[in-house]
């Protein structure tokens, strides 16, 4: 998919909604608006995951996506 602001080549996932194609850093779908389902993290309540966006302060639930940004949880 093609980014309509800079002609970026994005890499896209398919939506379960839907069928169509949508960024893969969606948290909702880019044709249909549905909620992206993401894998749950099995994350233990003492041990915290602090968001990959490196401007965030925000933790990841247990959900897969930052509390704060929503962003889903990218490991380095």
């Amino acid at each position: 998919m093609k980014c309509p602001h800079c002609d970026k080549i994005l890499p896209t996932i398919i939506c379960e909604a839907c069928g169509g194609e949508t960024p893969e850093a969606s948290v909702y779908c880019y044709i249909c608006g549905s909620l992206i389902k993401r894998e749950r993290i099995e994350v233990d309540s003492g041990e915290r995951i602090p968001c990959s966006d490196g401007s965030c302060v925000g933790t990841i639930n247990e959900d897969g996506v930052c509390n704060i940004c929503k962003k889903p949880y990218e490991p380095h």
